[in-house]
Parts: structure tokens; C-alpha cells; sequence
């Protein structure tokens, strides 16, 4: 289960993450200042830390910089008020992972955090995903059904590999629109029916493909052979 720690001082805010983040299936930690997210971050393991950098005591960028030189990889992204460069430059340069002004979307900061988590797991771990005879490389964006290669565009491709992480779970449209779009989904638009359509076309049924099924009245689930 991924692990992660929210540094912020303001305390609406940092509940408010903390409600997103474990609607999402993510358990939560959380600081108010920089000494006690030093403490946390050095004390327990994180998958991810998001780190605002206006915080009494000790600001973000001065925690960056003492989790860093000591050896501290886990990914962190830095969260702030502040939008100017110089500052942005700082905190990558600091070694932040990623950087997001407030006011910032909800549904952009999940998935930069999920794609932070993912990145660190996938480092010198083979990241392929596999369903059946169906196989997904999301650094190579390669996708093979037995030994066939399956061509796909860049929204396809995001589609199957959201399924395939999800492989077995009934996933609501609203779900797949803000995972695969980041997007609220409208319920006048059949986006999300029409690429699945796509993809049943280019997966077919050869090599025991999974099939993408659909159940009324919610979404859309990859069976599990």
C-alpha cells in the first residue's frame, strides 16, 4: 500500500489532502512544521512526500536540502503558493521531484503522485505489466498480445494501462475519465465508451486477449482469466 507523507501547515488544507489521498487507497502521515517532517521522513518510510515550503521554523527548501544530504531518495513533491521561476529552479535544483503551485487541481496533484510512486518502484525493478498472454511496458510503451506487438495511440495506451493496473476491479467512467483524461467526467460524453471500443478492436480475440467487460449502469472491468 503506498505510504505517504503530507508536510503543510495550513490545517484545512492538510486535512484535506489527507481525505483525497486515502480515498485513493493511500495511507497518510502528516507534519505541520519542518522539524517534525524531518523527524517523520527520517523515523518511517514513505513512498512519496508532498512538501509545501512556506512552514514556521524550518521552510520546505531548507528540509529538502537536509533529507538530500543525507542519502534521503524517497520523491518528493514540492507544493507552494509561490509561482516564480527563481523558486521553482530552486526546489529541482534542491532535489525535489516535482513542483505544484497552489491553487492547484486536485486530480493533477493524485496522479503526479502516483506517477512519482511509480517511477521510484519501477527503478531497476522490471515495470512490465501482464494479463494473460497481454503484456504493457510503461517506460517503453510497448504492448504485445502473445507474440503479436498491439500498436496503440498515447490516450490508448493510457486507457489499457489503467485497466491492466486495475485488472479484475470494476472501474466507474467518472474513475477511468480523471485517471486517463484528468478530467470530471461529463455523463453527456461517451469518450471513455468510444476508446474502449478501440481497444477491443485492436486487442481482438486472438492469444486469449482479456476481455474489457462492461457492467451496466458503472464502467468497465479487464477480466482475469
Amino acid at each position: 500500500m503506498t505510504h505517504v507523507l503530507i508536510v503543510e501547515d495550513d490545517r484545512n488544507l492538510r486535512q484535506f489532502l489527507r481525505k483525497a489521498l486515502r480515498e485513493e487507497g493511500v495511507t497518510t502521515d502528516e507534519a505541520a512544521t519542518g522539524e517534525d517532517a524531518l523527524a517523520a521522513a527520517l523515523a518511517h518510510t514513505f513512498d512519496c512526500i508532498i512538501l509545501d515550503v512556506m512552514l514556521p521554523g524550518r521552510d520546505g527548501f531548507d528540509v529538502l536540502t537536509s533529507l538530500r544530504a543525507q542519502g534521503f531518495a524517497t520523491p518528493i513533491l514540492m507544493l507552494t503558493a509561490r509561482t516564480e521561476l527563481t523558486h521553482r529552479v530552486r526546489g529541482l535544483e534542491s532535489g525535489a521531484d516535482d513542483y505544484l503551485a497552489k491553487p492547484f487541481d486536485l486530480a493533477e496533484l493524485l496522479a503526479r503522485v502516483q506517477a512519482l510512486v511509480r517511477r521510484s518502484r519501477l527503478a531497476g525493478v522490471d515495470p512490465t505489466v501482464r494479463v494473460g498472454d497481454l503484456s504493457l511496458n510503461p517506460l517503453t510503451r510497448r504492448v504485445t498480445l502473445g507474440d503479436r506487438q498491439v500498436e496503440l495511440t498515447p490516450r490508448e495506451f493510457s486507457l489499457l494501462e489503467f485497466l491492466m493496473q486495475n485488472a479484475g476491479r470494476t472501474l466507474s467512467r467518472s474513475r477511468i475519465a480523471e485517471a486517463v483524461w484528468n478530467y470530471q467526467f461529463d455523463s453527456q460524453t461517451n469518450v471513455v465508451d468510444q476508446y474502449v471500443t478501440y481497444l477491443r478492436r485492436k486487442l481482438g480475440t486472438e492469444g486469449a486477449a482479456p476481455e474489457i467487460v462492461a457492467v451496466r449502469g458503472v464502467g468497465y472491468r479487464l477480466e482475469v482469466a
